[in-house]
């Protein structure tokens, strides 16, 4: 078993240090050296991304190319992922336990102390990940399932918000990730269980919650955070004050980004479950309705049937 483990953790090594050209244990993001570190890269990426599926899309409706069946390559695309997220976040916990035992959760959250080297690297490990999220999106292309604008938005920004979190050096960055990645064990984990058994999966309600619940946490710390560093700038002897590891910008731009974020997955979860509730009540009234007419019709033949059998008695007599 032990062998296994050390095969794993070789290649994983190996892996690692091929895709960032760094050894593994003295790795920096550095822009213009990394793999993908320019912002005029991001901008590239982030077209194409647009450029690539909406050329699908708009190349199989008008060849009227019918939708590909890809089980199997989809369900490995998710099984990946979610391993993938799992591995991450226990890279994460792994490498946040000492430091919050030993410092604190303020510490952790905020002090340049807590952006270590090896925090970086996981850091941009989970940047490249979202590069490889821009796949789901051609999966549902290429399936010829509809786009939501939720979905569409949230793939492109996502990639370009860990770059800027990654480049303004943000300590806090590890509470989004962290919480994101479970989320995303469970979601990825459902998209692949859902590809090859279709089957209704009872609690896929409650993984919108979940992500709802995320941010709602990520909000309510990160815009805490940020009140916080701007305090401190002002007044840093008020006791509700204290200075936190990043550029101005990058906390901006991921309050902004998370806030939308929030506000779209709550009005997706209200159309997509308000809107089965709404189609219930009417089948419901339908049946009521029903019932009714049916035991009019009832009553209206008994009637006739007694009517019918007065008429008869009157003539014969």
């Amino acid at each position: 078993m032990s062998v296994i483990i050390d095969t794993i953790q070789k290649s994983v090594v190996q892996g690692v240090e091929a895709i960032s050209r760094q050894p593994w244990d003295k790795f920096t993001f550095e822009n213009k050296i990394s793999p993908l570190s320019t912002a005029k890269e991001v901008f590239i990426g982030f077209c194409a991304y647009f450029a690539v599926i909406f050329g699908v899309q708009y190349v199989m409706r008008k060849y009227n190319i019918k939708p590909l069946q890809l089980k199997w390559p989809f369900f490995f695309h998710n099984c990946i992922l979610s391993i993938v997220s799992a591995a991450l976040l226990s890279g994460f916990a792994y490498n946040l336990y000492p430091i919050m035992r030993k410092h604190g959760i303020l510490y952790a959250l905020c002090n340049e102390g807590s952006y270590t080297q090896q925090m970086e690297l996981l850091y941009y490990l989970n940047y490249l990940v979202k590069w490889w999220e821009f796949v789901d999106t051609l999966f549902l292309v290429l399936k010829r399932k509809k786009l939501e604008f939720l979905h569409v938005y949230h793939h492109s920004f996502t990639m370009v918000l860990c770059y800027v979190e990654l480049m303004g050096r943000v300590s806090v960055s590890w509470l989004v990730i962290t919480i994101n990645l479970a989320v995303h064990v469970i979601m990825y984990y459902y998209y692949a269980r859902t590809s090859v058994i279709k089957k209704r999966v009872w609690w896929k309600k409650y993984l919108t919650t979940m992500q709802i619940v995320q941010f709602i946490i990520d909000v309510a710390i990160i815009y805490a955070i940020l009140i916080a560093n701007n305090i401190y700038k002002i007044a840093p002897n008020f006791i509700f004050a204290f200075p936190c590891a990043g550029t101005d910008f990058s906390h901006v731009f991921g309050c902004l980004i998370v806030t939308s974020y929030l506000f779209l997955f709550i009005d997706f979860f209200k159309k997509t479950y308000n809107k089965s509730k709404n189609a219930k009540k009417p089948a419901s009234k339908g049946k009521v309705e029903s019932k009714k007419n049916t035991k009019k019709q009832s009553n209206l033949r008994h009637r006739n049937k007694k009517n019918a059998g007065h008429d008869s008695a009157f003539s014969e007599n």
